[in-house]
């Protein structure tokens, strides 16, 4: 019987500083210990979006207080650890470098096991700590800066279906809140406005839906959005409430058919080979949205595919996640020396080509 595990998780890829403390069970579930989370949306809010610099200071100031919550609340010290986990890419480099940084020192000083994580792959991940969910899996990895289908075969081995070419959709959900007067982070906003629209008040495109396969564009649509507001604008010297509220109905109801339609490519595709009993997990920021979970909720039950979504907490970026991440690697014999990098780009699939190209520091994605 495999012992018991516990592991301090760090996350600091973009806006939100995070530490969690996450225990593996024998019987391989994993049990939230505890999960801390600091968000940056009032330090961003005057910016219209995440700028780097601010994020990386917020991250240095911020990752000890995390840390030392993220215990306390667990009634664990560092002594008490099996390991710590940290992300060490992809992101914006002075996030994850803060938080490789402090994970380092830590490891070092109480002489645990340091263990670094591709974001993406604790994103990926989730179902296993959630729910138990054996490989393989179909994920549909989508958030703010990513997009990807990903078959799931164990903690260090991914295939991808497919992905989006340009904007993420959430990158796409921030772009639109601005573009309509709406406060950022972008995704809830629209949401929420998007409640009391029409979503056939606008002939919004779904890109890609003309062509084979599973890869996605949002750019075109968030251009699309650009010139209705500015037809309406022309037209009547301004937007209502309720062009505002047609606008973001009409991009959502686009974002969503894109969405099923590839995940229903995608998941033929799965079930080629899948188990017995197949399973279609999101997760993600944008997995958060309540159209789009219905609408592969919807899809999957047609399909008699299991669909999982994490719980809301654990879609946006939290160090949970991290934590696990690290456990399954650990387990798998897995861990990192004080070398440790942080890295700007990682991608989950690194034999498939990159969606975004490449440069000198690697697949972008």
């Amino acid at each position: 019987m495999i012992q018991p595990l516990t592991f301090l998780g760090l996350e600091s890829s973009c806006d939100d500083t995070a530490a969690a403390v996450v225990r593996r069970l024998p019987d391989g579930r994993g049990e939230i210990l505890s999960s801390v989370v600091a968000g940056q949306a009032a330090l961003h809010a005057a910016y219209g979006g995440v700028v780097p610099e601010i994020a990386a200071r917020a991250h240095a100031e911020k990752l000890d207080v995390c840390v030392d919550e993220a215990l306390s609340e667990a009634g664990f010290a560092l002594a008490d650890l099996d390991g710590i986990a940290v992300t060490a890419g992809p992101g914006l480099i002075g996030g994850v470098l803060s938080g490789v940084m402090c994970a380092k020192g830590l490891a070092a000083g109480a002489g645990l096991p340091l263990v670094g994580v591709n974001h993406l792959a604790g994103h990926a991940l989730t179902p296993r700590l959630t729910d138990g969910v054996a490989f393989p899996y179909l994920m549909l990895l989508v958030s703010g800066g990513h997009c990807q289908f990903l078959i799931a075969s164990g903690p260090e081995t991914y295939t991808r279906l497919g992905g989006t070419i340009d904007d993420a959709p959430g990158e796409a959900f921030d772009k639109v809140a601005r573009l309509l007067g709406l406060p950022q982070p972008g995704g809830p906003e629209v949401e929420r406005d998007a409640q009391s629209g029409n979503i056939r008040a606008f002939s919004l495109p779904r890109p890609l839906l003309d062509r084979p396969g599973c890869d996605m564009s949002f750019s075109g649509l968030k251009t699309a959005v650009l010139r209705a507001r500015d037809g309406i604008v022309a037209e009547k010297g301004g937007l209502t409430r309720q062009d505002r509220a047609d606008l973001c109905a009409s991009f959502q109801a686009a974002v969503c058919d894109v969405l099923a339609e590839k995940s229903r490519r995608a998941l033929e595709q799965y079930l080629e080979s899948a188990p017995e009993t197949p399973v279609f997990a999101v997760a993600g920021g944008v997995s958060a949205n309540r159209a789009i979970r219905s609408g592969l909720e919807n899809l999957c039950r047609g399909m008699g595919v299991r669909f999982l979504a994490p719980p809301l907490t654990l879609c946006t970026d939290n160090a949970a996640m991290i934590a696990w991440a690290g456990l399954e690697r650990f387990v798998g014999g897995a861990s990192d020396g004080m070398d440790l990098a942080a890295r700007p780009r990682w991608p989950l699939d690194r034999r498939s080509p990159a969606l975004l190209g490449s440069g000198k520091k690697g697949a972008k994605a």
